[in-house]
């Protein structure tokens, strides 16, 4: 049995204190509380932490590796590209006279408009490539198949438009180099069976490459493919949370894997 210890004579006690010398709430704190209180008038009227939880709360398969981050680097270079190219546009100029001169200007004249441009550049090649990978795995991992057939869908969409970004904002320094490029590039669509010269004119603004192409390939390249692309982002997480990811197939081949869809998710 443990005996309490004998209190302190009144001489040793602390003084209590007086109420102006309250202890105060530091400013930190302070911020701190205003910014739960905020983020709770925010969900209570909207409930998105259910949302949230929703998302980021959820089972995995066992097994799951690196390999599975493909998905979200490619995002995140999507919008890597997004933020840079918001950037340039409030510099480049979509005409024909004066494309060429604007791009030098980011280049040479504007704060950080090098790198800003070289970012922009180099993103577009390293979001390929990601999204390239992104689909190997998902393919030799058979994630393609029942009950996840829409969201494979989803992502071959989302390569070819992002082969027609790649493709719309090459013309936009309109140099020697992208204008040619982009010529060999309308022609060979022209080619295409069908739809090929009815893409091509429309491509092209018009029966032949013009003035009015440039201004064509910057509102495809700004607006309308980035618009669809975020679109499809959002089905295909939708799909991701709501069915789950598959396990590796070494852990298949070994009867580890769970078998049924519940189990999965």
């Amino acid at each position: 049995m443990k005996l309490p210890l004998p209190p302190l004579p009144t001489a040793l006690q602390p003084k209590p204190k007086r109420p102006s010398e309250e202890e105060q709430v530091k400013p930190v704190e302070q911020v701190k509380e205003a910014g739960i209180s905020a983020v709770d008038w925010v969900d209570e009227r909207t409930s998105l932490s259910g949302a949230a939880r929703w998302v980021m709360f959820r089972k995995i398969p066992k097994g799951t590796n690196w390999f599975y981050t493909l998905g979200s680097a490619t995002m995140f270079a999507f919008l890597s590209q997004a933020v840079t190219g918001v950037v340039l546009a409030m510099y480049y100029d979509p005409s024909v006279t004066n494309a060429y001169e604007s791009a030098r200007h980011i280049t040479n004249d504007v704060f950080l408009g090098e790198f800003v441009r070289g970012m922009h550049k180099w993103g577009a090649t390293v979001m390929v490539i990601l999204i390239f990978l992104h689909m190997a795995r998902t393919f030799f991992f058979g994630a393609y198949k029942y009950p996840r057939e829409l969201n494979w869908i989803i992502g071959v969409a989302l390569v070819i438009l992002t082969f027609v970004m790649a493709l719309t904002g090459y013309l936009l320094p309109f140099d020697q180099r992208s204008y040619w490029a982009t010529i060999v590039a309308n022609n060979i669509t022209a080619s295409g069976p069908l739809v090929g010269p009815y893409l091509a004119d429309f491509l092209r603004a018009g029966p032949e490459f013009g003035a009015t192409t440039l201004s064509r390939f910057y509102s495809i390249h700004m607006l309308l493919v980035p618009g669809i692309i975020i679109a499809l982002i959002g089905a295909h997480l939708y799909l991701v949370a709501k069915l789950g990811t598959t396990a590796p197939p070494w852990l298949k081949a070994n009867g580890d894997a769970p078998r049924d869809l519940e189990d999965r998710v």
